[in-house]
């Protein structure tokens, strides 16, 4: 690879953007596709499909074979409320490969003793989000139950690219969310991005059941073209 695709290459995933290097297999000439500018691209509906499914391979084009070397930021999720939830949450987060991070500022339940494996940031979410950089990579879920810390967390996830947002609680409490997001002055098409209930309707009553269906959602909204997971 040249050294002005690789610095380009590095830059955009130290940024955590996608990128794709696209390698001519006959003649063996590269170039660099900045996820910004798929749309644009020749070859816009095979890149778009990769970066989706996050998948490298060879494809077939009407000017030959290439072979398409995607970069995909690895998934975060970031959760407010260190609850019984997310006790199930994050491992099983962990093992799909997202980096968990935790936040909740009661220290009685963020504690190393409940989640031993993973980061947890004991703040409010006015101090914790900022430096975690949420991206169009991120799902965030809500899962406190009080509004004092779910409310300006799922401002925070409004403002950014989140693939997934997700609050808990019934129809009734996301209701009265709506209403207290609105009357703060977010938009109804904005607060509308909020999964709630949260997870799929599988049924779920236990905290592990619970984590699974909310899993659930995200995956799909991970992996699925955009107009088949609405």
């Amino acid at each position: 690879m040249k050294l002005d695709l690789l610095k380009t290459l590095n830059e955009e995933r130290a940024a955590r953007r996608a990128t794709i290097v696209v390698t001519d297999v006959t003649t063996g000439t590269q170039r660099l596709v900045k996820g910004a500018d798929v749309a644009a691209d020749p070859l816009k509906d095979v890149l778009q499909e990769a970066i989706r499914t996050a998948k490298s391979g060879m494809v077939e084009t009407q000017d030959g074979k290439v072979f398409l070397t995607v970069y995909v930021p690895s998934p975060r999720l970031v959760i407010t409320g260190a609850v019984h939830i997310s006790q199930a949450l994050a491992p099983m987060a962990a093992m799909l490969g997202y980096d968990v991070v935790i936040v909740d500022p009661r220290t009685a339940f963020a504690s190393i003793e409940r989640f031993p494996d993973v980061k947890i940031i004991a703040e409010w979410p006015d101090e914790a989000l900022p430096p975690l950089n949420v991206d169009k990579y991120t799902a965030f879920v809500a899962l406190t139950h009080d509004p004092k810390i779910d409310d300006p967390a799922l401002q925070h996830a409004l403002a950014r690219d989140c693939f997934y947002i997700g609050a808990l609680g019934s129809r009734k409490t996301h209701a009265r969310r709506v209403t207290r997001l609105t009357e703060g002055g977010l938009s109804e098409a904005s607060v509308a991005r909020i999964h709630a209930p949260i997870g799929l309707p599988i049924g779920a009553i236990s905290p592990a059941e619970i984590a699974l269906a909310i899993l659930g959602e995200i995956t799909q909204r991970l992996r699925q073209k955009p107009e088949a997971a609405k």
